[in-house]
């Protein structure tokens, strides 16, 4: 059931073995999601390069800053940032339809408190993110990799935690979600080994009311699968 965002794009082969948060797969791009990047990115499109980016000047104006890895088609982004007026974010992800998806959505809702990457996120979090800049993190249904011998594949191990780490403010959050309880159960394993970091339940937390129910997500409770969120805060 898993929802598997192809959280982003791997322009340069030489990184195929370091950490990467995106699986490359093809889709078809309609002609509206086409539109949507023709006409759309250049208001709320942010284009990759290794310099640090002061996303107050971005947004126009001092709120908090919501970092989100791998929106898939954009549909739970565009409702949380409604959701969530208040705060802005910063949604990354390489799949062009799903890109352009969120675009569309962004112009069909006038929702202004939305910038996109079509990018590595990984990279982003390097070169482009300053260290205190973040408020929070989201990261739902990652790519489980559910083969045992692909788990070194998955985004939610140490390595990459300690890099978002830094970017996070003291009180700010990281949010997970998944379908797959083994992996579940590995990225309650690798939060809970910072000492930096509070769960804010005894293990898996119950969704927050701003993250709404994906289509994925409903079909896989018709078929009895589960969904275990994570939340934990800097201390």
């Amino acid at each position: 059931m898993t929802n598997k965002p192809d959280q982003l794009v791997q322009s340069n082969e030489h990184h195929t073995r370091s950490i990467r948060s995106f699986v490359l797969r093809q889709g078809h791009m309609t002609a509206a999601q086409q539109r949507a990047i023709d006409t759309q990115w250049v208001q709320y499109g942010i284009d990759y390069h290794k310099n640090i980016v002061d996303l107050n000047t971005i947004f126009n104006r001092n709120a908090p800053k919501i970092l989100e890895i791998g929106f898939g088609m954009g549909v739970a982004s565009a409702a949380i940032a409604q959701n969530l007026p208040a705060y802005d974010f910063l949604a990354i992800d390489v799949h062009g339809p799903g890109v352009g998806n969120l675009l569309k959505l962004i112009q069909e809702q006038n929702i202004q408190n939305i910038k996109v990457m079509r990018h590595d996120a990984v990279e982003v979090v390097n070169h482009m993110l300053s260290n205190n800049s973040l408020h929070g993190i989201h990261i739902f249904f990652p790519d489980p990799w559910h083969k045992k011998r692909h788990h070194k594949r998955r985004l939610i191990q140490i390595p990459f935690i300690e890099q978002l780490l830094p970017k996070l403010q003291k009180n700010g959050y990281i949010h997970l979600a998944t379908d797959w309880q083994e992996y579940a159960e590995q990225m309650l394993e690798v939060l809970a080994s910072f000492s930096e970091l509070q769960n804010t339940a005894t293990d898996f937390a119950p969704t927050p009311a701003y993250r709404p129910e994906t289509k994925f997500e409903a079909r896989g409770k018709r078929l009895g699968h589960n969904v275990w969120d994570l939340v934990f805060v800097k201390k």
